[in-house]
């Protein structure tokens, strides 16, 4: 009885965590993108560069401060040193030496020894670098977050236009079977001949493929979805967002300037200019002299036994402070042409900067000109789908009461899909063109 109840217990556990990990994970366009910051790959990445660039940082920082090191040296003379004393100071040959060996077999030295950077102009100008390199890794992220919520808004909106399109390729699934239903009994009953039934089901064959084929399109894109935002093929999503193309249709053609300012890789063009600006500072501050100071303290044992922390014996203390004035008075000119080669650099960055400008204006004109030109197209496209709606309608009548041909029914019908097919080409354009103009004008901000 008792393994009867544990037994129960685990089945209505698994039960549950079953559905709980079958139920599918709802994403608004938002939410999305707020998860893919905090779990694509491309994001995660940029922010770990950031994590890298502050401790970098603080690594250059770090040098300008007080260096302290310790140091315990023990040392066993097996054999001691030998050195030759000249032999007359023992009245010995002059001309000769003697061989006498000094010292202790066990000596030690403790010691404190420190060094400060008094002056080091190049140090400044690294310091000042670094924190740029900060401050570009931080716009990075900012560039990184753009791209990838651009890119999924993108794939958010596919998915849900192919979804969309997949119900209307459903009800025409829908219609045709009972179309070719209809034919069928009247070929039965001989009101039809057989090429007009074969030519109904040979449509509604293809309808049917291509109702399969959408199946796996969707899946598709929803797995491109799913990798983009950086959530796990397995995991079901919904989402909730739907298209609404009324919105679309009158989607406003933003009149703003553009202004490259507002585009983040403006911004990072600007630090890489700042940053090599530094760069050409460092080399020339290398012309500066440098100033360290430095100071030890060390106490030395000398013990013919191993007693070298016997506190009787004494230690016998050495200390020395000082500085080191540096001054590189000739490199054969190296420094002189590193600044010539980082000046060139520099005026790289800066005609980048500058045809950057000028392709911000010519990519707001583009993108304003596709929008305009796909809301108009998609307006057309809109009445095209009605009076294709309308012509199948009016033409299904007239088959039904005898009066039209089998003929003119599948040209409405193939005429239909192609003008669902144009419409909702012409909407995914729209939203695209749309999108593609925000980015343009900068006004993607993370």
């Amino acid at each position: 009885m008792k393994k009867s109840i544990t037994g129960l217990l685990l089945f209505f556990s698994f039960s549950s965590f079953s559905q709980v990990s079958d139920k599918a994970m709802e994403f608004s366009i938002k939410q999305a993108v707020d998860y893919s910051f905090e779990h694509q790959v491309d994001v995660v990445n940029a922010k770990l560069d950031e994590e890298i660039s502050n401790a970098q940082v603080k690594e250059v920082i770090g040098m300008g401060l007080p260096q302290v090191s310790a140091s315990f040296d023990v040392k066993d003379y097996v054999s001691l040193p030998t050195s030759l004393i000249p032999a007359e100071f023992f009245d010995g040959t002059p001309g000769t030496y003697k061989a006498i060996k000094f010292g202790t077999r066990y000596n030690a030295t403790a010691g404190v020894s420190a060094s400060q950077l008094i002056f080091e102009p190049s140090y400044i100008v690294g310091v000042q670098a670094a924190k740029t390199v900060k401050e570009l890794s931080k716009k990075n992220l900012v560039r990184t977050k753009i791209e990838t919520a651009v890119s999924i808004t993108k794939a958010y909106y596919m998915v849900l236009l192919m979804r969309d399109r997949k119900k209307v390729i459903d009800a025409n699934v829908v219609r045709l079977e009972k179309y070719n239903k209809d034919v069928k009994a009247m070929y039965d009953n001989g009101f039809v001949e057989k090429i007009d039934a074969d030519r109904i089901l040979v449509a509604y064959n293809n309808i049917t493929v291509e109702q399969t084929n959408f199946d796996r399109v969707i899946q598709t894109l929803e797995s491109a979805l799913k990798f983009q935002m950086g959530l796990s093929p397995n995991v079901s999503i919904s989402l909730t967002d739907s298209l609404n193309p009324e919105a679309i249709k009158n989607f406003s053609v933003s009149l703003d300037n553009a202004s490259p300012e507002k585009r983040i890789e403006y911004s990072l063009l600007k630090t890489q200019e700042q940053l090599q600006t530094y760069n050409v500072k460092r080399y020339k501050a290398q012309y500066l002299p440098s100033i360290v100071a430095y100071g030890s303290l060390n106490a030395n044992a000398q013990r013919s036994k191993f007693n070298i922390f016997d506190q009787s014996y004494k230690w016998y203390p050495i200390g020395i402070i000082g500085a080191t004035l540096s001054i590189n008075i000739f490199d054969g000119m190296t420094r002189e042409y590193k600044i010539r080669h980082e000046n060139l650099s520099l005026k790289k960055i800066q005609n980048n900067l500058e045809a950057f400008s000028n392709g911000v204006q010519l990519q707001v004109g583009a993108s304003r000109a596709t929008l305009t030109s796909a809301i108009a197209s998609l307006k057309t496209q809109k009445d095209n789908l009605e009076l294709a709606e309308s012509v199948n309608k009016t033409t299904k009548i007239k088959y039904d009461q005898g009066v039209g041909s089998n003929l003119e029914l599948l040209t409405s019908e193939t005429a239909l899909k192609e003008a669902q097919s144009n419409y909702y080409n012409a909407l995914y354009d729209a939203i695209i063109a749309k999108i593609d103009l925000d980015k343009s004008l900068g006004n993607f901000t993370y």
